[in-house]
């Protein structure tokens, strides 16, 4: 029987929507057993197993709870899926359930939600279902948990983590890699269309920034390589001190997941171990902030701010208004962005020219989350929405704003306006960076 439609909602569309979201959650894992996903690998990462349950948990409390008042399916979960009552180094000390109740709550849940969608439930809130707000947070909430699964997946070594299927890169082109120049002027930053966006997207607000000139591409593996080895992992007068001092105290030489070898140094993704120099036109990835604020000093250059880089990349000058994404208003898809995951890696550069910004910066969204030098905080006007937790919570000079999304981001969390956060010592995100110069 097909669903009637809510006002605003095409109550079909949002089942497909949550169907096709948990297909990939549960093809991400297939590959894996379940000690495998039981086990915490790093201390800053949940075992695989609370993921999937805490994805769970979420939609049922937004969507059977707050929606339809329905009673908790399962004792304890609430509790043991709560990410502030178990911080992530705790997660493996949990009774955490078998793999099979878990897959049987999970299925729980999504009959639940279904049901709740067929009845329009609205909690007493009709601005959760308008638009159909609450079914896309729970989905893009379970897509961003499953970049976080993929984090996970990539530190599995010992067999390393095979994909299911991978979808091969397009390759990359001889292009320029120079500096873009961005004239001064005032812009509007922040999510400007109808639709769902996080609360921190919004709202609107001009920006007037000086000129500023901006990298066209990332910085690479081949570029990086060059820092490696001038030494840059040895020179203090590279690193802010703060920088330095976790560089010291983790002793580290590389980026995340290099390793030296005879023969020089290799870089895996997932089950891929490949020679640096073979790599060397893919952007970096898995750099923390404090390397990319060394390798920028080094260059004799600087990261870009947020609003330069939202600038670059979504102002149209000639239309005097900002595109939803680099490219225009059409929806990412594989000529245009490396999204969707199932490359499992970066592209080279120069590898989507239909993805260029009206300045002609290229791969802005994909292949790898931008660290820029802006401490996260709320818009002017900032109103946290639907709760608090999401942003709020962690606005402050703790944490660097990421731009941009990786290869492991799914399309729909692929906003030109959508924003990450993280410690600058997070070197387990799919994180790389561009450079940016004044004037």
């Amino acid at each position: 029987m097909k669903l009637e439609e809510l006002p605003g909602i095409d109550r079909d569309a949002v089942a497909v929507r949550l169907d096709d979201v948990r297909q990939r959650t549960l093809e991400l894992v297939s590959a894996l057993d379940w000690e495998t996903l039981r086990r915490q690998h790093l201390p800053i990462l949940s075992p695989m197993v609370w993921d999937l349950g805490h994805i769970g948990n979420f939609e049922e409390q937004w969507i059977g709870q707050r929606l339809a008042g329905q009673a908790p399916l399962a004792d304890g979960f609430q509790r043991m899926f709560d990410p502030v009552a178990n911080p992530r180094p705790t997660r493996a000390q949990l009774p955490l359930p078998s793999g099979e109740d878990l897959l049987g709550y999970l299925a729980r849940v999504r009959q639940q939600s279904v049901a709740v969608l067929a009845r329009a439930a609205d909690g007493g809130d009709p601005r959760l279902v308008a638009g159909g707000l609450v079914y896309e947070l729970v989905a893009e909430h379970e897509e961003q948990h499953q970049e976080t699964l993929l984090q996970a997946m990539q530190v599995l070594a010992d067999p390393p983590y095979r994909p299911a299927r991978r979808r091969p890169a397009p390759a990359g082109r001889a292009a320029r890699r120079d500096m873009v120049l961005v004239p001064a002027g005032p812009f509007r930053m922040g999510w400007q269309r109808p639709g769902f966006a996080y609360d921190n997207e919004l709202p609107p607000y001009e920006v007037d920034l000086p000129a500023f000139s901006i990298a066209r591409f990332p910085v690479t593996h081949g570029d990086y390589l060059a820092f490696v080895e001038d030494g840059g992992y040895r020179r203090p007068e590279l690193w802010q001190p703060p920088g330095w001092a976790f560089r010291q105290r983790e002793e580290m030489e590389s980026p995340r997941h290099w390793s030296a070898r005879e023969g020089g140094w290799r870089a895996r993704f997932m089950d891929q171990d490949t020679p640096v120099s073979e790599l060397a036109d893919l952007p970096i990835v898995h750099v923390c902030y404090w390397e990319a604020d060394a390798y920028a000093r080094w260059a004799g250059q600087r990261l870009p701010s947020e609003a330069e880089w939202e600038k670059a990349a979504l102002w149209d000058p000639a239309r005097g208004r900002s595109r939803a994404y680099p490219w225009g208003e059409q929806a990412p898809d594989p000529p245009r962005a490396n999204l969707d995951q199932l490359a499992f890696a970066p592209a080279p550069v120069g590898a989507y020219p239909a993805g260029a910004s009206a300045y002609g910066v290229e791969q802005l969204v994909g292949d790898t989350w931008e660290w820029t030098s802006s401490d996260f905080h709320g818009y002017p006007g900032f109103v946290a929405y639907p709760y608090d937790d999401y942003s709020k919570t962690w606005f402050g000079s703790d944490y660097k704003v990421l731009r941009g999304a990786s290869w492991a981001t799914r399309p729909a969390v692929a906003r030109g306006t959508f924003r990450n956060w993280d410690y600058p010592i997070r070197r387990q995100i799919f994180a790389g960076f561009r450079l940016a110069q004044d004037g």
